[in-house]
């Protein structure tokens, strides 16, 4: 699957597109081909695992339902829709959908969802606050934008944010293999012109509010930030009412003292690195010995788990630190070079593994992260 942007490269792209305006993409992808039928997407909905809505409006009302779902049929043949979330974490070849994008990093990778659609069906018009691309599948769908500003937002149902008309400056109608690039903020609508699906390559970062949230877990966790101020030579006070400039600054570094570069590195990697939805992980050890991963990776590639999130930090992965799922990781120094290999492709052969397969400690970890499910052997 090769990715063209109007004759843009990459680079131009961020330059001029990303996080400033929408852009619509016409033939991104030549020969398209959708990843899943709707019945098999439907299937999929129909796990408790996974995750997944449909929407619809009932005598003239917006309605949202989450799944699981084992049935369509009352729904008609028109105006609905229904969604599945974290496409990648299930679905294999969608890997090759998100590698066509890895001009943005990874860390910044929220999903891909899928959406089926009936003609007419819709989740009406909404503002996201993430980067999206969203790749046309099989159908068209027509998309209204609008300019980025004031908007009033209201609850169309208590699952639906929805926003008040707005005038469009992009109305187009997506056809399979087009992609509308939208940045957070601006307001948008799609319908869909007949049966179709589309696939959006979603890219967000958290709230400080919810970074700082998770900071603070963390910090209560591992049993840090104990230190409390001290001011041994305090001048008399006579006002004692009043927290004075010198006192301020006090508390003020008693704040910025905790977020030492060696702790907030640890903590970036293991928080960016958990996964907002299930993964497809066995429930028990797959029990492959170190033997067999050292004969069947001369055989078959390697393949990360769809889904999994497997970063380092430039600051500390020649340290041999690296983060997977949540956890920090080790490889000894003299293996750190492997790292941004791991982190970086989503799919290994024995020929780029080749300088460390002859290493005991490597194939043991190897192994033991196969054993987890975190990488699985290609049929």
């Amino acid at each position: 699957m090769i990715l063209t942007i109007n004759e843009l490269t990459p680079a131009q792209f961020l330059r001029d597109y990303w996080q400033k305006k929408p852009l619509v993409i016409r033939q991104g992808f030549n020969n398209f081909q959708d990843f899943l039928s709707p019945d098999e997407m439907a299937g999929l909905a129909s796990e408790a695992m996974v995750e997944s809505r449909r929407v619809y409006k009932e005598h003239g009302q917006w309605q949202a339902e989450f799944g699981p779902f084992d049935s369509y049929e009352h729904l008609g043949e028109k105006n609905w829709t229904f969604i599945v979330q974290a496409l990648n974490n299930w679905l294999p070849q969608v890997e090759e959908l998100i590698t066509c994008f890895d001009f943005i990093p990874r860390w910044r990778l929220d999903d891909v969802m899928a959406s089926y659609a009936t003609p007419g069906g819709s989740v009406g018009p909404h503002i996201d606050l993430y980067d999206v691309f969203i790749c046309q599948g099989s159908g068209s769908r027509r998309w209204r934008v609008g300019d980025i500003g004031e908007h009033h937002e209201f609850a169309a149902h208590p699952a639906l944010l929805h926003v008040e008309e707005f005038d469009a400056m992009i109305d187009v109608e997506l056809r399979t293999g087009d992609i509308l690039y939208l940045p957070p903020g601006f307001p948008h609508e799609g319908v869909s012109v007949s049966e179709s699906m589309s696939f959006s390559v979603g890219y967000r970062t958290a709230s400080a509010r919810d970074t700082h949230s998770a900071l603070a877990d963390y910090l209560i966790d591992n049993n840090l930030a104990k230190q409390q101020i001290s001011d041994p030579g305090r001048p008399l006070s006579t006002t004692p009412g009043q927290i004075d400039a010198q006192d301020f600054a006090r508390i003020k570094q008693q704040l910025l003292a905790t977020f030492d570069d060696e702790m907030l590195a640890d903590f970036a990697g293991r928080y960016l690195t958990q996964s907002k939805c299930e993964l497809d992980l066995p429930q028990e050890s797959l029990d492959f010995q170190v033997s067999d991963v050292s004969e069947m990776i001369k055989q078959q590639p390697l393949i990360r788990l769809g889904g999994l999130r497997c970063l380092y930090l430039e600051l500390t992965y020649t340290e041999g630190v690296f983060y997977i799922n949540g956890e920090q990781q080790h490889l000894p120094l003299a293996m750190s070079d492997a790292i941004p290999l791991l982190c970086d492709s989503p799919s290994l052969e024995a020929v780029e593994l080749a300088p460390w397969l002859s290493q005991p400690l490597f194939i043991e970890q190897l192994t033991a992260w196969i054993n987890l499910g975190y990488w699985y052997f290609e049929e």
